[in-house]
């Protein structure tokens, strides 16, 4: 009896050890309401590993997702077995999922030269509000009313990262533990406001300013992200181009810093930082204004984030 009773134990053990392992298995996920139902918000796969979501959804094409059971993200739950159509992509946090949003700034050595800003010995840090997040297209990237007149909305192309559980005092060695994953973002950024403060919370913290997306991909899946390589284009031109490996801080000493004295919730969205090619940085200036499109592209893997620019009525 004693022995039949540790069998069936150790049965369930491993059917809740299989099922623990379930729910932490996916490559790449993404938040979506699903075509013909606006009422829904799901949260899948694509159906096509090799798919840029971002690229596909840019052009109108429908974009097959393999629906997992969970509704966020943070706990996407196991496959179904259903499938659904993309309607419209989100990404892949919400603003109550991400909080206050650390970013690091002159992150990248050549954009630390071509600011002409000494490069860093520590991480700089600067936070976003939860209410910058924004969604990839087709959701506008607004650009404040109160900034038109200044003509100084600038992009900045950024590996993100989002944190999968809490983070309180990790050390580096320790620190990619507590990664989810990775997915693209854009800093949108008010120059005059910038440079007018020695704060940059105020100027990159206007509502929209930090759309993500759409794709969060497993840290399983980018080992080094190093080897990844960031581009941003600017209605097809390319402005930023370069590898990962001119990063001065990396993922590990990121999270480990910002995790010193202070509880980085599960869900914590990071921004890395942005390589050299700013907007500002060009001549003549590569700004952007209203109908403008950007695409931050992170390969392999991540793909594109969309923008589309739009003055605020």
């Amino acid at each position: 009896m004693f022995a039949s009773r540790s069998s069936a134990a150790v049965r369930l053990c491993g059917i809740s050890f299989r099922r623990r392992i379930a729910t932490m298995s996916f490559d790449r996920l993404i938040r979506f309401v699903p075509k013909g139902d606006e009422s829904k918000v799901l949260i899948g796969e694509p159906a096509d590993a090799a798919v840029d979501v971002g690229a596909a959804v840019r052009k109108g094409e429908d974009v097959q997702v393999k629906v997992f059971s969970g509704s966020s993200v943070l706990d996407a739950g196991a496959p179904t077995g259903d499938t659904a159509t993309v309607g419209r992509i989100l990404s892949p946090l919400t603003q109550a999922e991400v909080g206050t949003i650390r970013c690091i700034g002159l992150n990248y050595k050549k954009h630390a030269e071509e600011a002409k800003m000494q490069i860093p010995s520590i991480p700089t840090l600067f936070l976003k509000p939860a209410t910058s997040l924004a969604d990839p297209y087709p959701a506008p990237t607004i650009i404040p009313k109160h900034t038109l007149a200044d003509d100084s909305a600038d992009y900045e192309s950024e590996l993100a990262i989002v944190l999968g559980k809490d983070a309180k005092n990790v050390s580096e060695a320790d620190a990619l533990d507590y990664v989810l994953g990775y997915t693209a973002s854009n800093d949108i950024s008010s120059r005059a406001s910038q440079f007018a403060q020695t704060q940059w919370c105020y100027s990159k913290g206007f509502d929209g300013a930090c759309p993500i997306g759409p794709v969060l991909v497993n840290k399983r899946l980018v080992p080094d992200v190093g080897k990844l390589r960031l581009r941003g284009l600017k209605n097809g031109k390319v402005v930023q181009d370069s590898p990962l490996t001119d990063l001065i801080f990396s993922v590990e000493k990121i999270v480990s810093f910002l995790s010193q004295g202070t509880t980085l919730p599960k869900g914590t969205l990071i921004l890395t930082g942005t390589p050299a090619g700013v907007g500002f940085a060009h001549r003549p200036p590569e700004l952007l204004h209203d109908g403008d499109e950007f695409v931050v592209e992170i390969l392999p893997h991540i793909g594109s984030l969309y923008n589309v620019l739009q003055n605020e009525k």
